[in-house]
């Protein structure tokens, strides 16, 4: 198990790292789904390390309440967590509208719940 944890919180790593580079091209969308992603992977890492088994499901959440997290980390995911569907379906949420305030208060606060995360696993 110890291994599948590395490998989903290596990844949550790379997506917050490849959202702070779409932000300085300025491609909000990606960076706002970036940010969802690596808040889920991270995640899913320690959903992993706590009960030994992956689940699958992109609601954030559900995850951060699982588990626990603090009251402003949890308000975190309720933002992030519609722009898993806005930002991948154009049919799904207004991707054009995202702005680079949005997006660099999404990197701030996914790097909130990735180091939390950090400290748990």
């Amino acid at each position: 198990m110890r291994e599948e944890v590395e490998n989903w919180w290596k990844h949550a790593l790379r997506d917050l790292e490849a959202a702070r580079k779409n932000q300085d091209i300025e491609e909000y969308y990606l960076v706002a789904f970036l940010c969802q992603q690596a808040a889920e992977k991270a995640l899913k890492a320690l959903y992993i390390k706590k009960f030994n088994k992956l689940i699958k499901i992109h609601d954030i959440v559900f995850l951060s309440k699982k588990l626990e997290l603090p009251e402003e980390l949890i308000n975190i995911c309720e933002r992030l967590n519609p722009v898993y569907m806005e930002s991948r379906y154009p049919d799904a949420g207004p991707v054009d509208e995202y702005t680079t305030d949005d997006t660099l208060n999404d990197l701030k606060n996914t790097k909130k719940v990735i180091e939390w995360i950090k400290n748990q696993l």
